[in-house]
């Protein structure tokens, strides 16, 4: 049976093709390439795990062959994760359910701290394109990136520096940080990138920027290793009130979980990736011991990280091992080798676990000619002694199942459901560093809704429970704007007063204004004409012209029989009195807060009462006309001006003014508005005419009215006698037209309750105008002048002696 090897990559997954038992004699191996543990099956999962902190690079001057790289820091965290895939294994050829008759095996074999990425998050995976066979149990760089970005604008961070290790991995997650910020107000002070080959000057170059910036939050985008002489000089200088924002590559390294870190790095917060259970994992732990692997380097190591000791005889110790006391391999793990034994809460051991389980559904998926979702699969079943990595890879597209209560499935860019964990750097009981799940993040939630924190619990830099601001610029106090600086990110600005036109400002309501320093808002003045000084007078006017136009009705009708009232048909005189105390009365309507209903009603009232009134006062000018007239041979037009006549062009003249005004109401009425455009602090409540065409069409058919009683009344202004009514009318009319005509440029500059004020003193000052022009000289005569109310007199045929 020909070998299938699956490649577990710290914890990603990918496919290769299959390895054949004999090697090529054409190709040779330039080093030594042995795995550090083996275990033989039908199918062999190799696994790559960076067993150490750092690498050191040989001198490469190209004039003879390199040295081997040199691996520096061992580290039992990844050592815990090769032994996962080993237990994940050994699990599934005991299960009778996953690959019944087969058996999987291994080759796990140490990338010293590099391969592809650690951890394979970063987001340039996700392209189908290149990478058409990886797959992955993290989520990539995208969501952390978007994590973090919400962590900033929940916490209002909007001057931060990003320190990024120099790789794929850094430089990406950089980029997609750029790229998610861009137009949020979040700023970047700086972006630094740690030396891929250990460089002390490199590090101190990063501490200074850090030191003179006024960024106090920092978000590090690097794995452990990379980070550790970092933080080492970091601690040294005794730099501190940094907010750090860690990464999920070591927001729960527990390498730097000692108590010595707690001052410096304690209330660092960060995503990490969820965690789950892993059964039995402690106890596999336990039984790893340098007897039962005596010929395995990585053992050795594991005890010389965790005991400070070396188990080569001395005869064959190098010059670093020399230095530690000797050990026998038979110390037991305790408590304290956390960096190895931690299993309360494993995350990337799960993910481990995890893509071992993926790759063994897949396969037993494909053996037992399970259908898949997939548009490749179809009803043939595969060749179990000769299976083709496009096989597995096309059911591990696929693949779906449940482990520890959780749903294990893949998009169609090989990347599993984003999901991460908050997690904040809290002290423990002993001094050490605890790692403290704050909250969560969910990528499968609604936009907004992704971000869950519980504030309350989270211990921040300094052990202070108060956030920390990081901002370039503090946030302007009300009544003053952002000035930008030249040269500067715009989180970096000055504040300066605002001023009245400055768009940079924050706008009151519609309903408020800023007070005097523009500090806050407050509500406007509301302002429309009422029962103040003005609106009081006007009112008094109204209504003492209402009063005087009854009174002069009243003396009408007392003296009715009498030559001068019959003389001037006393009918139209009646008509003419009772439409000019509307005319008077209506004038009232405009006064007060305006609604629906008075906005309608004030200035349909106003114009089909004038209406009226002006109707009559041309009835009795057509009257006079005619009377004057009526002597001359042949003239038969008073026949035509009767009683009915009269009353006929009356009710015809006013109801055409009905009908516009009918026409008004219903296809735009007037209506009441708030105008804030004319006064920043106030608001004018004002009645909207609707339709502008409306209003000036009843204004000029009223004009019309009263143009043609001017005319034919100063026709006949000549005519004969001493009470010559058309002389009268002439004056109303002329004074009619100068008041309406003065109105209307004052109606249009008047502000705000003006305009209300000068419609009304328009309608008073023409009422007052036709009441003593036309009624004044006859109530002179009747309560003055008694004697001259004679048809005589009237006639001009009174002799004076």
């Amino acid at each position: 049976m020909t070998p299938l090897v699956m490649w577990l990559l710290c914890y990603p997954l990918s496919v290769a093709t299959p390895v054949n038992s004999s090697p090529d004699p054409a190709c040779s191996l330039l080093g030594n390439f042995e795995p550090n543990f083996h275990a033989d099956g039908d199918f062999i999962i190799g696994g790559i795990f960076p067993m150490h902190y750092k690498v050191e690079q040989p001198d490469q001057n190209f004039t003879y062959k390199p040295a081997a790289p040199q691996c520096q820091g061992f580290h039992p965290r990844s050592f815990r994760w090769a032994q996962t895939m080993r237990l994940a294994v050994e699990d599934i050829n005991q299960s009778q359910n996953l690959l019944p008759n087969f058996t999987l095996g291994y080759k796990i074999f140490d990338s010293c701290s590099i391969e592809i990425s650690y951890f394979s998050t970063c987001s340039c995976l996700s392209n189908r394109k290149e990478f058409p066979t990886f797959f992955r149990v993290i989520p990539n760089d995208d969501y952390q990136i978007k994590a973090i970005a919400s962590l900033l604008l929940r916490f209002r961070w909007t001057w931060v520096g990003v320190v990024a290790q120099d790789d794929d991995y850094g430089r990406f997650a950089l980029l997609g940080l750029l790229r998610e910020v861009k137009n949020t107000g979040v700023c970047l002070a700086y972006q630094k990138l740690i030396p891929k080959v250990y460089s002390r000057e490199g590090i101190l170059e990063i501490l200074d920027v850090m030191k003179h910036s006024t960024a106090r939050v920092v978000i590090s985008i690097a794995v452990e290793g990379e980070l550790y002489p970092l933080f080492k000089e970091y601690m040294d200088q005794n730099i501190t009130g940094i907010q750090w924002i860690a990464s999920e590559a070591w927001v729960t390294a527990s390498i730097f979980a000692g108590s010595e870190f707690y001052p410096f790095l304690g209330g660092t917060i960060g995503f990490a990736v969820r965690q789950g259970q892993i059964p039995g994992l402690r106890d596999y732990l336990m039984n790893v011991n340098p007897l039962k692997y005596p010929s395995n380097p990585l053992v050795h190591k594991l005890w010389s990280a965790l005991y400070g000791c070396s188990l080569y005889p001395s005869s064959s110790r190098t010059q670093a091992s020399s230095q530690l006391p000797p050990c026998s391999g038979l110390e037991p793990l305790q408590e304290q080798h956390s960096a190895y034994l931690n299993t309360s809460s494993p995350r990337i051991s799960y993910n481990v676990y995890k893509a071992v389980y993926a790759i063994a559904h897949s396969l037993h998926n494909l053996i037992s000619c399970k259908p898949g979702k997939g548009p490749f699969h179809n009803s043939s079943c595969a060749d179990a002694t000769y299976i083709q990595p496009w096989q597995v890879q096309q059911y591990l597209q696929d693949v779906v199942f449940t482990i520890s209560g959780e749903d294990v499935d893949f998009d169609a860019n090989g990347d599993s459901i984003p999901s991460y964990d908050l997690i904040n750097w809290q002290r423990g009981a002993a001094g050490n560093i605890e790692f403290v799940n704050v909250g969560l993040y969910d990528g499968a939630k609604d936009i907004g809704k992704e971000l869950f924190i519980q504030e309350e619990g989270i211990m921040w830099t300094g052990h202070q429970t108060e956030l920390l601001v990081s901002v370039c610029s503090d946030s302007c106090a009300p009544g003053s704007r952002k000035a930008v600086r030249r040269g500067e990110p715009l989180c970096c600005f000055d504040c300066v007063p605002c001023d009245d036109d400055s768009i940079d400002c924050a706008s009151c309501p519609e309903d408020y204004w800023s007070n005097a320093a523009r500090t806050e808002c407050i509500p406007k003045a509301i302002e429309y004409l009422s029962h103040d000084a003005m609106g009081l007078t006007l009112t008094v006017i109204a209504v003492v012209g209402a009063c005087l136009t009854v009174a002069v009705l009243a003396v009408f009708l007392y003296h009715r029989n009498t030559p001068i009232v019959k003389v001037n048909n006393s009918e139209l005189s009646f008509f003419i009195l009772l439409s000019l105390t509307l005319c008077f009365l209506c004038a009232l309507v405009f006064i007060g807060e305006p609604t629906s209903w008075s906005c309608m009603l004030r200035h349909t009232a106003f114009s089909i009462t004038f209406s009226l009134c002006i109707s009559c006062i041309l009835g009795k000018t057509l009257v006079v006309l005619a009377a004057f007239t009526a002597t001359r041979p042949g003239n038969n037009l008073m026949k035509w001006l009767g009683p009915k006549q009269q009353r006929f062009i009356i009710s015809a003249c006013t109801f055409i003014q009905v009908i516009i005004c009918a026409v008004w109401l219903i296809t735009a009425p007037p209506f009441p508005n708030k105008n804030n455009q004319y006064h920043r602090s106030r608001i004018i409540l004002e009645c909207s005419v609707g339709s502008e065409q409306a209003f000036w069409g009843v204004l000029g058919y009223i004009g019309l009215l009263a143009a043609l009683c001017f005319i034919l009344a100063f026709l006949a202004r000549k005519l004969p006698g001493n009470f010559n009514e058309a002389k009268y009318i002439t004056f109303s009319m002329l004074i009619f037209c100068a008041v309406w005509l003065a109105f209307v440029p004052a109606y249009v500059s008047s502000p705000g309750k003006f305009t209300v004020a000068v419609e009304i003193f328009a309608i008073l000052a023409s009422s007052f105008g036709l009441l003593l022009c036309l009624f004044a000289p006859k109530c002179y005569i009747i309560l003055l002048k008694p004697q001259k109310n004679t048809k005589q007199h009237l006639m001009g045929k009174v002799v004076t002696k």
